[in-house]
């Protein structure tokens, strides 16, 4: 039975993940980012890890991300990670919580990877059942993410987005939408990596991930794997334009977890998120107006738009250009005149 959680949330801007190489640069720069988020499970016992966090806690909006619960778990998830998930979210009060869509434990053994599940209707059950327990300890709605795939199993009865839906229904938990999971799930499976987005709820998703993947070449086929470890690829970006144009703005964040680069780096990935959302939503309003041209409007409404196009346009003109291959990254904060200043 779903229960009703006040639905928190992060500005539908970019973030990223914080990383230990970042933490210091992060305090002393207060660069301009939408949002941090940390994996739980580093941040579980004490040290200076954990009092950098309290303080920059203080300054960007947070999101707690969990590898452990294994919801797909028979056994129902370990009480005492939970509680340890729980005091987490007690002590640094992020606005976002969420968990993947995988088991990782069995007979008390933890194992180092997200495992994918047999959709049916009896892991159906369990994974509902393991996600009302973990919402009603937090006392919140927890977002639940899609899994990178390399194999799945022939008597599944529904496919993972209709999975994730029923659960919606079920729980009333929301989506964490990862795009990369997506395209790396979609190519190795074959199928449709816009299908599976647009079989989502629209009202669940209250975020969004970007990475990068590794190609690997087995043989004659080419197998995609998801380690985080590089810049998002073209291929990522334009599934999530397809995904925000659905949408709407999302807050989104860049995953970047294996050789892990300098800080501007993640921030400049970010940062052409925020300029690809605002270039689709400035085009959606340009289209709207068009369409509307030809009826009656107040002189407030006039007004408005004139004020919309001055502040769009600088965004969406870098971006074209930069597209295009006008304009270099590092000149693009000039270009966006103000747009991404330090953090106060």
């Amino acid at each position: 039975m779903s229960r009703a959680f006040q639905r928190l949330s992060i500005p539908a801007s970019a973030g990223i993940g914080l990383r230990s190489p970042h933490v210091s640069e992060m305090l002393t720069r207060r660069p301009s980012a939408g949002w941090l988020e940390v994996h739980a499970e580093n941040y579980m016992g004490h040290g200076a890890g954990v009092e950098a966090l309290d303080r920059l806690r203080q300054i960007y909006p947070l999101s707690v991300h969990g590898v452990g619960l294994s919801l797909g778990s028979a056994r129902g998830v370990d009480r005492d990670h939970l509680e340890r998930l729980r005091k987490v979210c007690e002590r640094f009060q992020p606005d976002l919580v969420s968990e993947h869509l995988a088991w990782s434990v069995a007979d008390g053994a933890y194992l180092n990877d997200l495992l994918p599940l047999r959709y049916d209707e009896e892991a159906l059950a369990i994974v509902a059942r393991n996600v009302e327990t973990v919402q009603g300890a937090l006392g919140r709605q927890v977002l639940i993410e899609n899994l990178s795939a390399y194999v799945a199993f022939v008597d599944s009865s529904m496919n993972e987005a209709e999975f994730l839906a029923e659960l919606v229904a079920r729980t009333g938990c929301g989506l964490l939408l990862d795009v990369n999971n997506v395209q790396v799930s979609a190519h190795n499976l074959q199928y449709d990596a816009k299908a599976f987005i647009d079989a989502l709820p629209v009202e669940a998703i209250g975020e969004i991930h970007l990475a990068g993947h590794a190609i690997n070449h087995v043989g004659t086929d080419t197998v995609l794997i998801d380690d985080h470890g590089s810049r998002v690829p073209p291929v990522v970006w334009t599934l999530y334009q397809h995904a925000i144009s659905r949408l709407g703005p999302r807050p989104t964040l860049i995953e970047w977890d294996t050789d892990v680069p300098v800080l501007d780096v993640l921030l400049g990935e970010a940062m052409w998120a925020d300029m690809l959302s605002a270039s689709i939503m400035f085009n959606r309003k340009q289209a709207a107006r068009q369409t509307a041209a030809a009826k009656p409007r107040p002189q407030s409404t006039l007004v408005s738009f004139e004020t919309e196009a001055r502040t769009g346009m600088p965004v969406l003109a870098a971006f074209a250009a930069a597209k295009a291959g006008q304009v270099m990254p590092s000149a693009l904060p000039q270009i966006i005149q103000g747009g991404y200043h330090a953090a106060a």
